[in-house]
């Protein structure tokens, strides 16, 4: 992927992350800079993926959800993400598009990869996002969302499905968009935070 031992950026990956980003020329250059010096094989592990979780998340348990969002994204399933899996996570975790976010949320509710959510698969997740809140914020919970099994049965309802059946991607993002509070309920949604913490990093 890439000349990922060089310390140059090459520029048909620079302009692919121009093009599907945000960011600029001179952001991603900082990054990447920074990337090499936390990475110098310019590949990041699973493990030290979740260590910069946890170092953004000091005060929850951010391991589980490290792995899901890492797995969301090792787009090629080798153990590890380059310098462009790892921008695209960025800027999908971050903002992104709406369509774009809501392929990259399917792909992490879908925990085996089959093409379609369980019921199962979002108590997984919507457990390892809950492990990430606060006990004190846990407390604030309205009652129907005080726990990973009910935020799981909430949002099952809101798609109208049966205990065993399953969610297709289609189904999955036309639900989102047409309910806003499923989204809510599906996401650890603290951006700025990761954002400013990331911004410390480079600088």
């Amino acid at each position: 992927m890439g000349n990922s031992k060089s310390s140059a950026l090459s520029k048909e990956i620079l302009e692919e992350l121009k093009l599907n980003t945000k960011y600029t020329e001179e952001e991603l250059f900082t990054w990447y800079q920074s990337f090499l010096k936390e990475c110098p094989s310019g590949r990041i592990t699973k493990e030290q993926f979740e260590g910069i979780y946890a170092s953004f998340f000091p005060d929850a348990n951010s391991t589980d959800y490290a792995r899901h969002v890492f797995r969301s994204f090792d787009t090629n399933a080798d153990g590890t993400l380059d310098f462009k899996e790892y921008i695209v996570a960025l800027h999908l975790t971050s903002t992104g598009k709406t369509t774009r976010k809501l392929e990259w949320a399917f792909s992490l509710y879908d925990v085996d990869g089959n093409g379609t959510i369980s019921k199962n698969e979002i108590q997984e997740i919507v457990k390892a996002i809950f492990n990430m809140i606060p006990t004190e914020d846990q407390e604030d919970l309205p009652e129907d969302e005080n726990s990973p099994e009910k935020r799981a049965d909430k949002i099952w309802n809101y798609f109208g499905k049966e205990e065993n059946d399953k969610i297709k991607e289609g189904e999955f993002i036309q639900g989102v968009l047409d309910n806003q509070d499923i989204l809510r309920l599906m996401q650890y949604d603290e951006p700025q935070k990761i954002k400013n913490k990331l911004r410390e990093k480079t600088n």
